[in-house]
Parts: C-alpha cells; sequence; structure tokens
C-alpha cells in the first residue's frame, strides 16, 4: 500500500464562472509528506478546486492551468489514471457491499490472487484498528470507523496525492480528534502530498503546513 513518494504542483491555475473569478493564476507546490491548507467561506471555490485536481470539475466552471503529480503533467489525463485520492465530508462507502467488498473495490486490477487480494485487506483492517470486520455490513460500523475504512480504502488504491474536502465535518469532536490523527498519521508516512480543505482552525492546526486564505476576491499564489 506504499506510494512512491511524489509533488503536487499546480501551475497558473485559473477556475471562473461567467462574471466571477474564483482562483486566478495559482501556483503551488506540495511536497510529498506535508499538507497545505485551504480555507475560507461557503461557495469562494476551495471544493472546485479540488475538482479541477482531482478532474472531475463541473462544465459550468472554466478552468485552465496545468496539474503536475511527480513532475508529470496530468491535466488532461481522466480523474481514474491521475492516481489522486480524495476523501469528502460523506464516507461514500459502498451500503450493498461488506467492509470487505469496499476496499477490494480499491485494489488495482493487477492484484488477481484471491489470497494476495485477502490479505491486503485484512492489513488494511488491521491497520485501521478493525480486525475481523471484513465481513460486517458498513451500515453497523460507527462515523470514526467509517471514516477510517474509507481512509483505507482510498490508501489501497495507491494514490501519489490526496486530496481532503472536509473529511471530518460531520464528526463530533472527540471523534473528530481521532480520525484526524488517524488520517495525517496514515497519510503522511506514505510521504502523500495533502491538499486540505476546511473551516476549522484546528484541523489547520493539526495539519501543520501552509494556510491559504480564500478572501473577498479570487484566490491568487
Amino acid at each position: 500500500m506504499t506510494a512512491a513518494a511524489a509533488t503536487l504542483a499546480l501551475a497558473g491555475v485559473r477556475i471562473a464562472l461567467p462574471g466571477r473569478v474564483l482562483v486566478d493564476g495559482l501556483d503551488l507546490v506540495v511536497d510529498a509528506g506535508r499538507c497545505v491548507t485551504l480555507m475560507g467561506p461557503s461557495g469562494c471555490g476551495k471544493s472546485t478546486l479540488l475538482a479541477f485536481i482531482a478532474g472531475s470539475i463541473d462544465p459550468p466552471f472554466q478552468a485552465h492551468g496545468r496539474v503536475e503529480v511527480g513532475g508529470v503533467d496530468v491535466t488532461a489525463w481522466p480523474p481514474e489514471q491521475r492516481r489522486i485520492g480524495i476523501l469528502f465530508q460523506d464516507d461514500l462507502l459502498f451500503p450493498h457491499l461488506t467492509v470487505g467488498g469496499n476496499l477490494a473495490f480499491a485494489l488495482h486490477e493487477r492484484v488477481r490472487d484471491r489470497d494476495q487480494r485477502r490479505a491486503r485487506i485484512e492489513a488494511a483492517l488491521v491497520e485501521a484498528d478493525l480486525p475481523g470486520f471484513a465481513d460486517r455490513s458498513p451500515s453497523t460500523l460507527s462515523g470514526g470507523q467509517r471514516a477510517r475504512v474509507a481512509l483505507m480504502r482510498t490508501l489501497l488504491s495507491e494514490p501519489r496525492a490526496l486530496l481532503l474536502d472536509e473529511p471530518f465535518n460531520k464528526l463530533d469532536a472527540p471523534r473528530r480528534d481521532e480520525v484526524r490523527r488517524f488520517v495525517f498519521d496514515h497519510a503522511l508516512e506514505r510521504a502523500l502530498p495533502i491538499l486540505l480543505v476546511t473551516h476549522d482552525e484546528a484541523d489547520a492546526r493539526a495539519a501543520a503546513g501552509p494556510v491559504l486564505r480564500f478572501g473577498d476576491g479570487p484566490l491568487r499564489g
């Protein structure tokens, strides 16, 4: 599950709607094993920037610029080829699959051997402190457990960068601290570059990296 160390770089990124510019000429480099935080009011363009990086920006937005992962320009690549993982507020676990089935969904097609797939799933569950949960339904898990499974599913896909779109927002305070530590510890030990979107100053402090703030005008850098 270890991803090759890489940087996430943006060059000359401009994102706009008719009559409104959200991001204007943004240059940004997120080094391997570091986290950059984006903060600002709702609707300012934070999540839209993540969508552009992931390759899933909605058609009403006009986006230009370059996205590089590990020095490779992936701007024209479809999302599934970019190897950029993303976690949202909702964990998006498939309700019709078991916990193990959700994890198996992320494994690369080159991992074909059944025993090898099972071993990777079991190792991920042990790492998430959920051994023996493979046959459980996601509906039986707590919010924190679901968040840990969602992260491990993302890491099993072997991303080279990680985007966090307020993934801790729906958790209560004690569970939020626990999951936040879990996410940062496991992502950073894999030397992933991380871009975090949040409204919470505590999230930014925990990320322990630079903070970019959206204000009244477009984000520049």
